[in-house]
């Protein structure tokens, strides 16, 4: 029986323990804060039953994913390439749009993202760029230029469409770079460049946008954007401005407000999530017992740690940011065991990649970030995106599979030395 366990739960333990309680919390938490699809389908198990499904699917092809050897994710480099591409121009000319924010393919019944593809695809091909370049030294002085090259076929078709997606692929992609040792001086130029070129979008978003009027007291704030928001077909980049002005407006003016003084209509997401984190103490109302999912419109995605927070107090909330950073400390471990170099930039990448997002989503929770749309990766309820974060962490467990291996044929060639000394 144990042997059978173990020939499916191959990999890093600690890994998937880690994976194993996200998985949970993500069951408990979704099915509570999804009162609001409930109450529009009328079927109280129906939404976690379709995420239970999601996660048996993603699991799947998590197990499928870790049972493949590195050397075939290089070999999947240019054909991920290709097809990122393909469907990133695809969906920006014949996509579904939802709430304008995100652009979507439709797919066997879900609602298909590609930039989710786009972001593994991005660190893919970071990782063989730089173990491909490295020296004595650290990576080559050339190793940047071909990143770069790779990173402007891919990040604007998802900027255009998703900005906050794009800024944190850039970041995992600079921490990759660091990781990679790319010079310093290469990499100093770079954040300089990026500086003005955040300065110069930021200052075009506030002169060629306009105000996100609120066309209806009733709506929240996700309905408000929306609404304000319609662009005609083939708008081009430009039908976002509004959007991210309207964004960037409301994190800059955020003031010192007085509850009673507080619009609930106007500022209904991030009200009501100051609010669930407000009244949650340190142990929480309970899992089961949030107030405020009744009332966020995300509660299940984008704001479901604010859900998390009210349910388990400070406890709940630390154990979860505990989660994501033992998981890429220990792939950071899984990475120093590698004896080649693309298994650890891949690894690490795809950690980086995951708890980035989570931070991210955190932040935006408790009002620290400006709201994105991001969700919490593992935990949120999603359809192709939870089941690519699954494969995200097959490969995590794909590299610990060799790197272990590896470190024990190196105690077995390190045992005969220290017999005969």
């Amino acid at each position: 029986m144990n042997k059978k366990l173990g020939n499916i739960f191959k990999g890093d333990k600690v890994i998937w323990m880690v994976f194993f309680f996200l998985c949970l919390i993500s069951i408990v938490e979704v099915f509570s804060a999804s009162s609001g699809l409930t109450y529009k389908g009328g079927n109280y198990m129906a939404p976690i039953i379709k995420h239970i499904l999601i996660l048996g699917v993603g699991i799947f092809f998590m197990v499928v994913t870790l049972n493949i050897k590195c050397k075939y994710f290089k070999i999947a480099t240019p054909i991920l390439l290709i097809i990122s591409v393909t469907t990133l121009i695809w969906v920006y000319f014949a996509g579904q749009a939802t709430n304008d924010a995100q652009r979507w393919i439709s797919f066997l019944g879900m609602q298909f993202q590609p930039s989710e593809i786009a972001k593994g695809t991005m660190v893919l091909a970071t990782a063989q760029i730089l173990s491909a370049m490295q020296t004595d030294n650290g990576a080559d002085k050339h190793a940047m230029k071909y990143i770069l090259f790779v990173c402007a076929g891919i990040i604007p078709l998802i900027a255009a469409e998703n900005l906050s997606t794009a800024a944190l692929l850039c970041v995992v992609i600079f921490f990759m770079m660091v990781v990679g040792q790319v010079p310093a001086q290469q990499l100093g130029k770079l954040i300089g460049i990026v500086v003005l070129g955040i300065v110069g979008v930021i200052a075009l978003v506030m002169i060629l946008g306009k105000d996100v009027q609120q066309p209806d007291e009733k709506n929240n704030l996700t309905e408000q954007v929306a609404a304000a928001s319609e662009k005609p077909k083939g708008g081009g980049v430009f039908h976002r401005f509004d959007t991210w002005k309207s964004r960037i407006d409301k994190f800059l003016n955020s003031k010192e407000v007085a509850p009673e003084d507080v619009d609930l209509d106007k500022d209904a997401q991030v009200a009501h999530a100051n609010i669930a984190i407000a009244s949650s103490n340190v142990i929480g109302k309970g899992p089961g017992n949030s107030v405020e999912r009744d009332f966020l419109s995300q509660a299940f995605s984008d704001f479901i740690y604010a859900i998390i927070i009210e349910e388990t107090g400070i406890v709940g909330a630390f154990f979860v940011g505990m989660l994501y950073i033992i998981l890429l400390f220990r792939t950071g471990r899984i990475a120093n065991r590698c004896e080649n170099n693309f298994p650890a930039f891949l690894a690490m990448g795809l950690a980086l990649l995951l708890v980035t997002q989570a931070l991210f989503n955190m932040c935006v929770a408790v009002g620290l970030a400006p709201v994105t749309g991001q969700p919490l990766p593992l935990v949120s309820k999603g359809g192709t995106s939870s089941i690519i974060n699954c494969v995200y962490i097959g490969v995590i467990l794909s590299v610990s599979r060799s790197a272990k291996k590896n470190a024990t044929a190196d105690d077995e060639k390190m045992e005969p030395a220290t017999i005969r000394a």
